[in-house]
């Protein structure tokens, strides 16, 4: 079999010979049982265990990070702790980045309330913290908000070395530009509400893995009720249509945006790993074909950032990200609102840092936008 480019597997990817070409929307709860119809060797029956149109986008997923099996679920939060709860038990210990998504990060540590070690480090300090108990690693690719490019490579020889699970959240890379199995990852999982989508429309997780251990999450996805809505899924396979040319333009676009930032005089730090004032830009070239569409920056506290903010006409405020529309959040008071201060500026969450998620707009237009807003900060 001739093997496809990533643009093509976007759109037929898992497709079977003498499908339709738009795969139908099974909006339902339950299907006649028996019925003759499996997926994954299972009867089909009832959608919160599976679904044809939920199963067409695990299986486009699969080809997409090339791995043997995939599930969807209802957000990638969903997706997180169902592996997590899977794949760990009582006195196991979990490694992981403190520099990953807030609610990640609280998630984890929630965990140890049910006998699990938890233990929350640096990217650079991960792989000295891989042991002979550890039993699952966490990182993600491309880090929120921070943007910083973890070694995954190491990463993943040390797991391999002592047994251990890795498991890469590929949110902000997708895999147009990164495929963490590639490198040695076990589990790869998005938040497909963002880029996977695509268009601000659909709340949606998938986890893809090994065949073996997806069975096992399948089984705590069905008792957690945590499965994706049917509907959800064409929007999320829609959106898989465009990936790449959406992923490849807001990669240039996000790129023309870091450079701009970095030269005005009102931004004190820029985040990019594109950019090759960046700390982790040469890590960054090493493993990924593109830098992606989120740009973070710093400028002065308190009062310039809410001038800022309210500044903005065309980019709008909002918690996410990988849209068409051009987004921005203010880590400090939304997605990391919750971890304390000091960790905060341990992780280079300062109260002036801006996440911005660059959309489909003209760049002119969006460097225009951020001008004017920056004059009056």
């Amino acid at each position: 079999m001739i093997k496809k480019g990533l643009g093509t597997t976007a759109i037929h990817g898992g497709d079977q010979e003498g499908d339709d070409i738009i795969a139908p929307i099974y909006q339902t709860a339950i299907f006649k049982h028996p019925n003759g119809r499996q997926i994954r060797g299972r009867d089909l029956k009832y959608s919160r265990e599976d679904n044809p149109t939920v199963n067409e986008l695990e299986k486009k997923m699969t080809a997409l990070e090339g791995g043997e099996d995939c599930l969807a679920f209802s957000s990638g939060m969903a997706a997180i702790s169902t592996l997590l709860l899977s794949r760990t038990r009582q006195g196991d210990t979990i490694v992981t980045s403190k520099e990953v998504y807030g609610a990640t990060l609280i998630l984890m540590r929630s965990l140890e309330k049910f006998g699990l070690k938890v233990k929350c480090v640096l990217n650079d300090e991960l792989e000295g913290e891989i042991d002979s108990s550890t039993r699952i690693v966490f990182v993600e690719s491309i880090t929120n908000p921070t943007l910083n490019v973890p070694d995954i490579k190491g990463i993943a020889e040390a797991c391999r070395r002592k047994g251990a699970t890795l498991a890469v959240d590929n949110t902000f890379a997708t895999p147009i530009n990164f495929r963490p199995l590639e490198v040695g990852a076990e589990y790869v999982i998005h938040s497909a509400t963002k880029y996977l989508g695509g268009h601000n429309d659909a709340i949606a997780g998938v986890l893809i893995g090994p065949r073996e251990g997806i069975n096992d999450a399948w089984e705590w996805r069905r008792n957690l009720g945590g499965s994706l809505d049917p509907f959800a899924a064409f929007l999320v396979i829609r959106g898989l249509k465009t990936l790449k040319l959406r992923v490849e333009e807001q990669n240039k676009k996000a790129q023309e945006i870091a450079e701009y930032l970095e030269q005005h005089r009102r931004v004190n730090t820029v985040h990019y790993p594109g950019l090759e004032s960046s700390p982790c830009h040469e890590m960054a070239k090493e493993l990924m074909k593109g830098f992606g569409g989120v740009v973070s920056f710093e400028l002065g506290v308190g009062e310039s950032v809410i001038k800022f903010l309210g500044g903005l006409r065309l980019i709008k405020t909002a918690p996410s990200l990988g849209g068409a529309e051009t987004l921005i959040t203010h880590p400090a008071s939304s997605s990391h609102k919750n971890i304390s201060p000091e960790e905060r500026r341990e992780l280079g969450i300062t109260d002036g840092l801006v996440r911005l998620s660059v959309g489909l707009e003209d760049t002119e237009d969006l460097i225009s936008d951020l001008e004017e807003a920056l004059a009056i900060a």
